[in-house]
């Protein structure tokens, strides 16, 4: 059955236990490794209070590396001992098979789109970086298309497209309107904004909206609030537009420890929240 158009609208709301507008999450490789069940230790041990699991390139069973029951079942263990939930999927394998020109990402995605389903993270995060970036008004009609089908399978599925890339806002809304699925919705990152496309999150996130935004991830070069990023303003805007949902880091460790430098990157975030 398909969720209607308010339920998976409320889906990324519904993660959020204990009613905090604001929650902390961190991408697995960020904690410890990709697709590593330990890291659902390591970003608790950073009291990180959501994880984000990357699918994986192909293995040489011809599927991806999350396919696996075994991984699935060791994150879903870990996840509930240690009370942190899976907020979200990255589907990697998308930098090497572009969703604009390439059927092959179809079935990838597809695949994702039911390991994201196994985890119940409800959120399955696309990417469209590099060469697989949408550059030209071409490329952003060639995505449509794909989109809009892989939507009804999300839907289906009960799972949220989160669309991230390197386009502006007013063109995110209006592949947006042209799929017309609640199943997706943008994934942003203010850290890519700023320091890799150059425009201002703080106007773009108030321009995209509360409806139009599953998850956000959070960056800077270097440590949170020593870089370009106003990571204090967007926290403050997502507090006026009343979005609810995971600030997920994607930080760096300068330090080269990355338990430390994860703890206090999610120690600065947590101050801003609160």
């Amino acid at each position: 059955m398909q969720l209607s158009r308010r339920a998976l609208l409320a889906a990324p709301a519904a993660a959020l236990a204990r009613g905090a507008n604001l929650r902390i999450g961190v991408m697995d490789g960020v904690a410890l490794a990709p697709s590593d069940p330990d890291s659902v230790a390591a970003a608790a041990r950073a009291g990180c209070e959501g994880i984000q699991i990357t699918l994986g390139r192909q293995t040489t069973a011809g599927h991806l590396v999350m396919a696996s029951p075994e991984r699935q079942r060791a994150f879903l263990a870990a996840s509930k001992i240690h009370r942190v939930p899976i907020v979200s999927t990255y589907i990697d394998i998308l930098h090497a098979h572009c969703l604009k020109n390439d059927r092959e990402a179809m079935r990838w995605t597809a695949e994702g789109i039911q390991i994201t389903r196994q985890l119940d993270a409800r959120i399955l995060m696309l990417v469209f970086f590099g060469k697989c970036a949408l550059e030209t008004r071409e490329e952003m009609d060639a995505v449509t298309g794909p989109l809009k089908e892989l939507a009804r399978e999300a839907e289906r599925a009960r799972v949220i497209l989160g669309f991230e890339n390197t386009i502006r806002a007013e063109d995110d809304i209006r592949i947006l309107d042209a799929v017309a699925s609640p199943a997706l919705q943008i994934y942003y990152d203010i850290g890519n904004a700023t320091n890799l496309y150059h425009v201002n999150p703080l106007e773009e996130l108030r321009l995209l909206g509360r409806k139009r935004i599953c998850q956000i991830h959070v960056k800077d070069k270097g440590y949170l609030g020593e870089g370009a990023v106003d990571v204090a303003g967007a926290v403050r805007v997502l507090g006026e537009i009343g979005w609810r949902g995971y600030l997920v880091l994607e930080t760096g460790a300068p330090s080269k420890n990355k338990e430390e430098d994860l703890k206090r990157n999610a120690g600065y975030l947590r101050r801003l929240i609160r």
